[in-house]
């Protein structure tokens, strides 16, 4: 069995990859507020981000069903659900500003 990788080595480690997209999604809470809020942002600058933080919950939603499906334990699931609230709060927060752009 010399050279073949460990099982461990070859395993997803989730709680890693979720943990990591937990930080930069709290980069994303300090600054999304900030981007949104300069007065010279454009109605096609917030509509752009809009639909790629919309994207980005879209694709942690399908990711929690996955690792739901796999039946991975609870801490990767609830982690992929912060993940989850956070980029849709995020995408609120951006539709919220595209809706005062527009009128």
């Amino acid at each position: 069995m010399h050279g073949q990788p460990k099982e461990r080595e070859v395993a997803t480690d989730w709680l890693k990859i979720l943990d990591d997209e937990i930080q930069s999604g709290n980069k994303m809470l300090k600054v999304v507020p900030k981007v949104l809020n300069d007065p010279d942002i454009s109605l096609d600058q917030v509509k752009a981000l809009f639909l790629e933080l919309e994207r980005q919950a879209q694709f942690i939603e399908k990711l929690k069903a996955a690792l739901e499906a796999m039946g991975h334990d609870f801490p990767v699931v609830d982690k992929a659900t912060a993940l989850e609230a956070r980029y849709a709060d995020l995408a609120a927060t951006a539709a919220e500003k595209l809706k005062e752009l527009r009128q």
